[in-house]
Formats: structure tokens, C-alpha cells, sequence
């Protein structure tokens, strides 16, 4: 009896010889260089760490599955673009998946089902997120201390995204700023002075209405003492939005004797101080016909404040044709010296973090929260950041090359969608892959460069 398989399509008159196709090849896959990637997971260790942190309840005798293998399968599936765990169906027996995963490309038992997949989102613990989201923050700055061990400021910058969701997902609320029913991730990420890469080092998903300042100066305290830990005498400068100018951060932050720089919104009280520069910009505008933007700073202290503060700010007029004037002040509490404009211009620094905060919305679906389970979720923000990781260290390897700055969609379709046959022997397994693959010197230099990891 003919299998659905064997059927051929035949496309006569529309290339210049007759064309056949058909699905009947044995071991073939599209995500050859998923291998890369897997390669990368191997020498530095990740998922291993991360599954390393969670208790299996389960039988020994009836484990088919490893919880480092769902988890693999889990994070691999997410960095291919799949993930759902529906998308189980149709990567479970992709060969180049089985390889990732540990397992033989011809497995004919292939990988977890949709239904353990799901299980294994919904057992972790609370308390097994916490220490797999410690595992994380551990690596990156381990990491970053391997490839910058003499870097002399470091940068931490915290930025929370909202996840809009469209169920009865738990503590998912109507939050007003937004006009949507959401929740609210909270995004940290370390950055070397001079370096323009940064790295994701904490994931954490937060209720639809929660407050910047929750949970902001325990995590503050315990991520400035693991990088003095591991850079000693290093600068540490911490990079805030407005949501997070609150009496008790800022508090943490003199406590802790870092440097930081904390925008802060605009009243009544800081716009006075700052109108003799705004009227200065003003009549700049008038005279040159032009946007003027002038930088000041001055001593600022609220009623929860136990004391004065230096704010920098920024006075603005812009002009544009058609339009009247426009004012524009910006205003950052710092406890940095020097100049305003530069302090400004350093602040302005962290807006990259909304960059790599898009590319894990847009190419990895970190927002796909759709779990009925709030720590289902989370494991699901936990492992799309752990695919990240994994693709900024496949990026730094690409250093000097065309893909430093590639986002992750981009290295996905150049190194990883790649067709391939695989077949596997007694001794090695051969990936063939196409001689016309047009980014294949790319791959060539990336592997290399991913052997060398230590």
C-alpha cells in the first residue's frame, strides 16, 4: 500500500527539465545546525547546570525521559522557533534534534511527547526555579569574567517589558499604564565598559500590577556581590528606568556604594529648577531656527528622601516644521561627577537593553506565557532565556565577522535552518550538508571558534 510519504509532485512546465519531489529521504533534516548550538550548550555546560537544579520525583523504573533531556528538547525546540510544546509532534523524530538531545538520529523511539513536555513544564517547584534562575545569573557572570577578566566598570541594567496575555492566566491583571491585561517580566542584563554586547543574566515573570521596586533591592544586593566576588576592585554601575525611583531603591543602591543612574520623572519642583536652561534652549531655537538641547544639573530632594541627591537634566526644545515648539525635559538621579551631558549620553546607553528585550520578544516568543500555571510560565521566560544565552555566546563567537551583531532570527536562518543528511556508523555521525550553503564559511568559523570554548 502507497504511503502518504511516497507521493511525488511533478512540476512539468515550469522549470527548464521536468521536476519531481517527494519526501522519501532517510535521515534528512532542515536544522542541521542546531548542532552548533548543542556544541556550544556542551562545552560550557548550561542546560546541564540548569537540570542539575531540579528534583525528579518521578520512578526511576519508568523514566524513559531524563529531565536533562526535556529540558534540552525544551530549550533546543525554543532556539529552532517552536515554542510550543505542540510543535513536539513534529520535531520529535527530527534527526538533527535527536543528536542535540543525546540521543541516536534514528531513534525510532524519538523524543518527549506534547503531553510530557507539558507534565514537565508544570511539576518544576518554585523553589526549583529559584535556583535554576541563581544557575543562570552564575553562568553569565562566570562568563563574563572569561572573556573580559580585566574589565574595570561594569554595567547592570534592569528593565521590566510587558507581556500581554489573552486568558485566566494566574495573578495576569488589567494594568492601566499599558491598557492591557499582562504580566510584567522583569529583565536584568551585565555589560562590559566599551563592549557593546548585553548579556541576559536574570528572567524573573512578575503579576500584572507589580511595582519596580519589589524584589528590586534583594536582587540588586545579591547580583553586586557576585560580581565583586568575581571582579573585585571593578567599577559596578547600575542603569534604572523611572519605575524604579523609588525611596527604597535608591537606598539599596547608597548601601550597596555602587554608581548608579536612575531617571526620575518630571514636577513641578524639578522643571523650575531646570527653566533657566530650558528658556536658554529657547531662544536658541528662535535664533537658529533648530532643535537646541542644553544639559544642567542640580540638588534635588523629595519628602521620602533621607537626603539631597544630585539630578542631571536634560532641557530640550525641539522644532519641526508645521509644528510649534516642543518642550522636552528628561531628569536622572546619579552619584556620578562630571559633566551632565556626559552622564546623559552614558544613561542613554542602556536603551540597547530594549533592543535585545524586542529580539526576545519577535524571535523567541519569551512572551508566549500561556500556561494556567504562573511557574509554568516562568519556566517557559526561564527557558527561552537560557536559549538566549546560549545564542550570545554563539554570537561572541562570531567576533570580527559579519554576525557579531546579528540578531537571533538572523543566526537562526544562516546557521541553523541548514538541510543536511545525517548518517550515523559505529564510530562518528556524518552531517552532509549542501556545498551551496551560501553562509558556510560563517559556520566553519563559528565552529572552530566554539571547539576553542573553555
Amino acid at each position: 500500500m502507497a504511503h502518504d510519504s511516497d507521493r511525488a509532485f511533478l512540476f512539468e512546465e515550469l522549470f527548464r527539465k521536468p521536476v519531481l519531489a517527494r519526501f522519501d529521504g532517510e535521515l534528512r533534516t532542515s536544522d542541521a545546525g542546531l548542532t552548533l548550538l548543542a556544541a556550544v550548550d556542551r562545552r560550557l555546560g548550561l542546560t546541564g547546570a540548569l537540570a542539575g537544579r531540579l528534583d525528579d520525583p518521578r520512578d526511576p523504573s519508568r523514566i524513559v525521559h531524563s529531565l536533562e533531556s526535556l529540558l534540552r528538547q525544551r530549550i533546543y525546540s525554543i532556539a529552532l522557533g517552536c515554542p510550543d510544546t505542540n510543535d513536539a509532534a513534529h520535531l520529535a523524530h527530527d534527526p538533527a534534534l535527536l543528536l542535540a538531545c543525546g540521543r541516536r538520529a534514528d531513534d525510532p523511539r524519538g523524543l518527549a511527547a506534547q503531553p510530557t513536555l507539558s507534565r514537565f513544564d508544570h511539576a518544576v517547584s518554585g523553589r526549583g526555579l529559584v535556583a535554576m534562575q541563581r544557575e543562570l545569573e552564575d553562568f553569565v557572570i562566570r562568563r563574563l569574567r572569561q572573556r573580559h577578566p580585566r574589565a574595570r566598570r561594569i554595567f547592570i541594567d534592569l528593565d521590566p517589558s510587558v507581556d500581554p496575555t489573552h486568558g485566566q492566566q494566574p495573578f495576569a491583571y488589567f494594568n492601566g499604564h499599558y491598557d492591557t491585561w499582562c504580566y510584567l517580566p522583569m529583565l536584568g542584563f551585565l555589560s562590559v565598559e566599551g563592549e557593546a554586547e548585553q548579556h541576559l543574566f536574570h528572567a524573573r515573570l512578575r503579576a500584572g500590577l507589580a511595582k519596580e521596586a519589589k524584589g528590586t533591592p534583594a536582587l540588586l544586593r545579591r547580583i553586586v556581590a557576585k560580581v565583586r566576588q568575581s571582579y573585585g576592585k571593578a567599577r559596578i554601575c547600575v542603569r534604572l528606568d523611572a519605575g524604579f525611583a523609588y525611596p527604597q531603591v535608591l537606598e539599596t543602591l547608597d548601601e550597596l556604594r555602587v554608581e548608579y543612574m536612575v531617571a526620575i520623572g518630571g514636577n513641578a519642583v524639578l522643571s523650575r529648577l531646570a527653566e533657566r536652561h530650558m528658556q536658554a534652549a529657547e531662544r536658541l531655537t528662535e535664533r537658529f531656527g533648530q532643535s537646541t538641547t542644553l544639559f544642567g544639573s542640580t540638588t534635588y530632594r523629595t519628602r521620602s528622601w533621607t537626603r539631597d541627591r544630585r539630578v542631571i537634566f536634560k532641557a530640550e526644545v525641539l522644532r519641526a516644521a508645521g509644528k510649534s515648539d516642543r518642550r522636552n525635559d528628561r531628569y536622572v538621579i546619579t552619584n556620578l561627577r562630571g559633566s551632565a551631558q556626559a552622564i546623559w549620553n552614558l544613561y542613554c546607553r542602556r536603551g540597547d537593553s530594549e533592543n535585545r528585550i524586542k529580539e526576545l520578544k519577535n524571535d523567541l516568543a519569551i512572551d508566549r506565557t500561556s500556561c494556567t500555571r504562573f511557574l509554568a510560565n516562568q519556566m517557559r521566560v526561564l527557558m527561552t532565556a537560557a536559549a538566549y544565552v546560549l545564542f550570545q555566546e554563539l554570537r561572541g563567537a562570531l567576533h570580527g565577522t559579519e554576525l557579531r551583531r546579528a540578531m537571533v532570527a538572523t543566526l537562526r536562518l544562516r546557521l541553523l535552518k541548514i538541510g543536511a543528511t545525517i548518517t550515523e556508523s559505529v564510530r562518528r555521525v556524518v552531517l552532509s550538508m549542501p556545498s551551496s550553503h551560501p553562509w558556510k564559511d560563517l559556520w566553519r568559523r563559528a565552529a572552530a571558534e566554539v571547539a576553542a570554548l573553555a
